[in-house]
């Protein structure tokens, strides 16, 4: 939280293990870790950034309805990345086992991809040309 009173919405992206969700993001985004806390069970959760972008992972908590997407089935839920970086990150999310769903291609004004991360969770990356 802030004290700034900005108004913000930051993803909470739930996972089935967020060790390797924050080893993923790390390499594929080039992210960093902010904070972990740990949880009961072994369990964490993680504040990431990526060019201070923010947002957290953290474990699946069934007990309370905190489940990670199915990563066989289509997912309602986007999370756009936009940064000049988008083809290097891109590339690098593929090499550490993302899912291409759309190449990096440029549309109207915008230069964007779309892949599934190894845990579910949809990414466009891209930017305003």
């Amino acid at each position: 939280m802030t004290n700034d009173n900005t108004t913000r919405i930051t993803p909470f992206l739930t996972v089935n293990d967020a060790k390797k969700a924050v080893e993923f993001y790390v390499s594929a985004f080039n992210a960093k870790e902010v904070s972990r806390n740990a949880m009961p069970n072994d369990r964490l959760s993680s504040k990431i950034s990526i060019e201070n972008a923010l947002f957290w992972v953290a474990d699946e908590e069934p007990e309370f309805g905190n489940i990670s997407p199915d990563v066989n089935v289509a997912n309602s839920i986007r999370i756009i990345l936009e940064t000049i970086h988008a083809d290097d990150l891109f590339a690098n999310a593929l090499k550490y086992g993302a899912t291409e769903i759309c190449p990096m291609t440029t549309e109207d004004e915008w230069r964007i991809g779309k892949l599934k991360d190894p845990f579910g969770h949809v990414w466009e990356i891209g930017y305003v040309l």
